[in-house]
């Protein structure tokens, strides 16, 4: 996200020997890195992960929407603690929702509190998450989320790659697998010419491979409890 949008261009455009943008325009270049950042974000959320405060609304269903407006948010990741000036600035736990259905059918309507000790998630709302007890409006909550990368402004049609403004969306470290995806699709368009089908194929499966390798990496790294599950 420090990298210049620019300088991957070049990089790109070198690889593809069209530094002068004839045959694929800065333009279409740009529109498909932005594809390539949210194909990252796809792939691995936290590529590119924000934790921030954020003020709850009144009740127990919660939206990361209407919570942060930016980064706009792609999925919850985790809930750390309270974080309101009158809370107990405790820590907020997961727990699952049927066991409080079970145990306190009425939860919904229990008095509201700006300490939350419970929150809940279900993986197929990803943007949406439940407190337990029903939060006040000045209830806050330490959050992580992941987030869409920012896209990179398109340049006027005729310009050069150098005329990109802005950096990438998403972590350097993404970067070689950026400039994969690029080539992906740059090679994709011409694939009626000899090679270029396979210059495609190779660039689309060095990308995916790239990021299963990370995501393995990362997983050999992080902390972990006595049982061995991930903390």
């Amino acid at each position: 996200m420090t990298t210049t949008a620019a300088s991957v261009v070049n990089r790109i455009v070198d690889l593809l020997q069209d530094t002068t943008s004839i045959r694929w325009p800065a333009a279409e270049i740009v529109r498909y890195m932005n594809d390539g950042q949210r194909e990252i974000i796809k792939a691995r959320p936290d590529a590119l992960n924000i934790t921030a405060t954020g003020t709850l609304a009144a009740g127990t269903r919660q939206d990361l929407d209407t919570i942060f407006t930016s980064p706009l948010p792609l999925k919850l990741i985790e809930i750390t603690r309270n974080m309101a000036a009158t809370s107990t600035k405790k820590a907020v736990r997961q727990c699952q929702r049927n066991v409080l259905d079970a145990q306190v059918p009425g939860w919904h309507n229990l008095t509201q509190s700006v300490n939350v000790l419970h929150f809940m998630h279900d993986i197929r709302d990803p943007k949406t998450f439940y407190v337990y007890p029903p939060a006040t409006t000045a209830a806050q909550l330490e959050i992580m989320y992941a987030a869409y990368p920012t896209d990179i402004t398109e340049p006027a049609e005729g310009a050069l790659f150098s005329a990109i403004a802005g950096n990438i969306g998403v972590a350097d470290i993404y970067i070689a697998d950026l400039v994969d995806y690029v080539l992906y699709r740059a090679y994709d368009k011409d694939a009626s010419y000899a090679g270029n089908a396979a210059r495609s194929t190779k660039h689309m499966a060095a990308f995916a491979q790239s990021l299963g390798i990370e995501l393995n990496a990362t997983a050999q790294v992080s902390p972990t409890v006595k049982d061995g599950t991930t903390s």
